[in-house]
């Protein structure tokens, strides 16, 4: 590829892991089972929380497009990935690579959103219990799904529509196992400044702003939890953040690790390990996260069982 526009690129090839070849089968099956595990684990959750009254609250509202979000955005990378494993040809269309990012840049961006919004919820919750029917009213609780995707949607068309915009002249091997930014524009000939400014700026606010909404309601958590007289109180405030915390801190760990750090100090394979984590591993975990460590999904998990 020599001097060519981005629009005339017809197609990239993904490299995916240093070594795959030696253990593709093994990786196919390992990565199938984590998919198929995700799969069922998100989708039984929207399940039991649509048809379990108990389960008719606002924090289970935003689980269910908790485990939505996951599915949309592992589904927009892990098939492709699978297929690769065991495949002669690893490419993607130019237009495939377009959609791939854009589907997993919008609900990766959304899942953050939504984490924070969790967290806040968990703060009314505790710290306002009476109030709490009246602030997280239903229409308050659509207002901030939505406003979730609709960040989603903006951080995602910018990274997307600035990083294929660019023209590839070096190669059209991605170093990665789906279509990311950060290895799509190692590809470019043209100057990347703007692209990684505005990675930088829009990754670090997402990132920022979320983290400090769930850092300032977990401190006001803390001390109204620390003020309860009753242990049995603390024990269930505790109970009810625990899973959203392990989530949080699993999540936003890696997002970080991938995103902020110079590339420097990132390699390539330590980046791609980064990304199967969260896009990968982190949706599979998720729905095993809330419905282990949450009293009111074991329980209406116990009640579905002896339905059937």
């Amino acid at each position: 590829m020599t001097q060519q526009n981005a629009t005339e690129v017809p197609e990239f090839f993904l490299l995916g892991f240093g070594g795959q070849h030696k253990f593709q089968h093994v990786l196919f099956i390992v990565f199938l089972v984590i998919y198929v595990t995700s799969m069922v684990g998100n989708i039984g959750m929207i399940l039991l929380i649509k048809t379990d009254s108990r389960l008719q609250t606002p924090m289970y509202f935003f689980l269910q497009h908790l485990a939505f979000v996951d599915i949309c955005y592992t589904s927009a990378i892990t098939p492709k990935t699978l297929q690769n494993f065991i495949a002669e040809n690893k490419s993607i269309s130019f237009m495939g690579c377009i959609i791939q990012l854009l589907v997993y840049a919008t609900f990766v961006t959304t899942d953050c959103y939504l984490l924070a919004t969790m967290a806040v919820d968990r703060y009314v919750a505790i710290c306002n219990p009476l109030r709490y029917p009246i602030v997280m009213s239903r229409t308050l609780c659509i207002q901030l799904v939505v406003g979730s995707y609709v960040m989603g949607s903006i951080n995602a068309s910018v990274h997307t529509g600035f990083t294929f915009s660019l023209s590839f002249c070096k190669s059209n091997i991605i170093n990665h196992f789906f279509c990311d930014v950060p290895p799509i524009l190692s590809l470019s000939c043209s100057s990347i400044n703007i692209n990684i400014m505005l990675l930088r700026v829009f990754v670090g606010f997402n990132l920022t702003f979320t983290v400090m909404v769930v850092i300032f309601s977990y401190i006001y958590i803390l001390g109204a939890i620390l003020k309860m007289s009753s242990t049995a109180g603390r024990k269930k405030a505790f109970s009810t953040c625990a899973s959203h915390l392990t989530a949080v801190t699993t999540f936003y760990g890696t997002l970080s690790y991938m995103y902020l750090q110079p590339h420097s100090n990132n390699s390539e394979e330590n980046m791609k390990q980064a990304s199967t984590f969260y896009g990968i591993v982190i949706p599979m975990l998720n729905p095993l996260i809330y419905s282990l460590r949450n009293k009111e999904v074991k329980e209406a998990l116990k009640m579905m069982g002896k339905k059937f």
